[in-house]
């Protein structure tokens, strides 16, 4: 697995997790404050796309994922 194949298999886990908790119709539910989760995570692929800089990325290459 590449480091980027590790970020979206991550960010989609979050995501679906987040959303889980957050939405009222879930089994799961616990407050919709986990969408702010959501969020964070959207927000963060977002400026990651034009900076460059991915705090997860950084993880995944010190545990030895290889980038391409």
């Amino acid at each position: 697995m590449t480091i980027n194949n590790a970020v979206n298999a991550m960010a989609g886990f979050f995501v679906m997790l987040s959303l889980l908790l957050g939405v009222e119709g879930s089994p799961i539910f616990q407050s919709s404050y986990w969408l702010w989760f959501t969020a964070f995570v959207g927000l963060n692929l977002f400026q990651s796309s034009f900076t460059g800089f991915c705090p997860a990325a950084m993880i995944f290459k010190a545990m030895g994922l290889k980038e391409k």
